[in-house]
């Protein structure tokens, strides 16, 4: 029951001297973030009350980081308003700077942000190595897998936000073999990796 509940943010933790773009700042990244918090808090418990696993437990491991993801992006204009989703199915970026684009819709734009949610602190990837503000939202918690491996149930919590704009030579592109299945992918090398870890936004101080 204690792992329904998520951890809120510490605001102690914000970096209130970290640079974003387009009118963007550090409290409306905590506001999208608390309002992750109580989304999920009030999903589990449902699920809960319904003994149904929690949110984190029944769906594939990328698809809640793309939850995760999603809802930031979808909630951040509400408190940025410099901000718009990107109105284009599969569009880049998932942010735009409202009006800039028409209809506030692109396909592959050079103005925005991106935004993604990872459990891990680095190797974070894309489809393609891309040029602009990349923001990733690193938490922690259970995964499908856990139940498997016996692992200790736990809440979730947001552990790490950071963001920089890359170039495309912060990329590494890893394509594929003619036979593989494998879905081509783009990670973030050293070099945007080190960006954007000297520009965190939130931190939990262990």
């Amino acid at each position: 029951m204690t792992a329904c509940t998520p951890l809120p943010v510490r605001a102690d933790d914000f970096n209130v001297q970290a640079i974003l773009p387009y009118g963007l700042e550090v409290r409306h990244i905590r506001q999208a973030m608390e309002a992750f918090i109580d989304f999920l808090g009030f999903i589990n418990w449902e699920l809960h009350r319904k003994g149904i696993r929690r949110l984190e437990l029944l769906v594939m491991p990328a698809t809640f980081s793309s939850i995760v993801s999603e809802f930031i992006a979808g909630t951040l204009p509400k408190y940025c308003s410099s901000l718009v989703k990107n109105r284009h199915h599969n569009g880049y970026p998932d942010l735009l700077p409202r009006g800039y684009y028409s209809g506030d819709s692109v396909l592959r734009g050079q103005e925005g942000i991106e935004v993604k949610a990872s459990r891990y602190r680095s190797g974070w990837q894309g489809h393609n190595p891309e040029e602009g503000w990349l923001i990733v939202f690193v938490f922690d918690a259970n995964s499908s897998r856990d139940e498997v491996q016996d692992v200790e149930l736990r809440p979730f919590r947001f552990v790490e936000v950071v963001g920089a704009k890359l170039r495309k030579s912060d990329w590494r592109f890893s394509g594929r073999s003619g036979t593989s299945r494998r879905t081509i992918t783009a990670s973030v090398q050293r070099s945007g990796f080190d960006k954007m870890r000297a520009n965190w936004i939130y931190r939990v101080s262990e």
